[in-house]
């Protein structure tokens, strides 16, 4: 089974998170980084394009052989998906038409989610969203693993299926944790969703729906895209619970691993965030970073000291814990 991990509880802190802080730091001293705010205006386009060529390549896809399907939906349709995945953490922030334009944004995602063949992009925000302003807290910030998953993936093996697993934890977690109602919007994009998938089962056949299901689970698990995943607040480095990567694959990511830098200004689109990096290089060069998201996967399976348990949290601020 391998080396079993050496925490057993996870890292509690009782000091805010240290984005909002460091925002006023910057601004403070640099306050032409506001300049960088707002949507690209290109972004809309590539997302459009993504969706478009991965259409088209069904037509294509429905004759290859199984061997061959899947290896091209590790390799291919996956990684499109995955970043269709980030278009809509983008569009999350009102990245597409900008924040006055909720019903827009709303409605991208759902395109953007098309070809993912789960219903997710509506869902997704309103958990994503608390997650940048509740960081670490131990109900709100639902990217954290629960109590089981840390106990039951402590090894070596445990921590490999995990990360294997990691679509259907990331997935279903916030349902357990922190259960919402379902609102109109969510249930539009459910029925869309659903209705997509049909049409596609219907004049494609089962093979297409198998290779965009496979594709978008294969990416979100034991593959280097899916290395943001532990990359961005698995604590590699005592006291440090955000990391940022620095690799060539955020080219195909919207710079998600410019993550430091994303929650200390979430409302600056993916494409500028390097910006904030050269603008203000004295607040993140001495961070701790990533530059490999397979060294990322490869150290979270192998290394005992890192774990489902690696993660800072947070005691749920509460008007009883206020004393009100």
């Amino acid at each position: 089974m391998g080396a079993k991990v050496s925490r057993n509880e996870f890292e509690w802190t009782y000091t805010e998170e240290p984005h909002a802080t460091r925002r006023k730091e910057i601004l403070k001293k640099y306050p032409e980084i506001k300049k960088l705010y707002g949507i690209d205006p290109n972004f809309k386009w590539t997302v459009l394009t993504l969706v478009i060529l991965q259409l088209l390549s069904l037509f294509v896809i429905q004759y290859l052989s199984w061997p061959t399907l899947l290896i091209t939906a590790y390799c291919f349709g996956g990684v499109i998906n995955h970043t269709l995945m980030l278009a809509v953490h983008e569009i999350a922030h009102s990245m597409a038409f900008g924040p006055s334009r909720p019903l827009h944004n709303k409605l991208f995602g759902i395109l953007a989610n098309l070809p993912i063949p789960f219903p997710f992009a509506i869902t997704f925000k309103y958990y994503h969203l608390e997650h940048h302003r509740y960081q670490g807290d131990e109900v709100r910030d639902t990217d954290i693993p629960t109590y089981l998953e840390a106990r039951l993936f402590c090894t070596t093996f445990g921590k490999f299926i995990w990360v294997c697993l990691q679509p259907l934890f990331y997935s279903l977690r916030p349902m357990f944790i922190y259960p919402k109602m379902l609102n109109k919007m969510e249930f539009f994009n459910i029925v869309t969703q659903m209705t997509f998938d049909f049409f596609l089962y219907k004049y494609f056949g089962i093979k297409i729906i198998a290779y965009l299901t496979l594709g978008s689970v294969f990416a979100m698990g034991l593959h280097p895209v899916a290395g943001h995943f532990i990359s961005e607040h698995y604590m590699f480095r005592k006291g440090f619970e955000t990391y940022s990567y620095y690799g060539i694959l955020n080219y195909i990511t919207f710079n998600v691993g410019y993550h430091n830098e994303h929650h200390d200004f979430p409302f600056i689109p993916g494409s500028r965030l390097p910006m904030v990096r050269k603008i203000a290089p004295e607040f993140y060069n001495d961070l701790p970073h990533h530059d490999s998201w397979c060294s990322v996967i490869y150290d979270f399976i192998m290394d005992p000291d890192i774990g489902p348990y690696a993660r800072v949290k947070r005691k749920r601020i509460t008007l009883a814990t206020q004393g009100l």
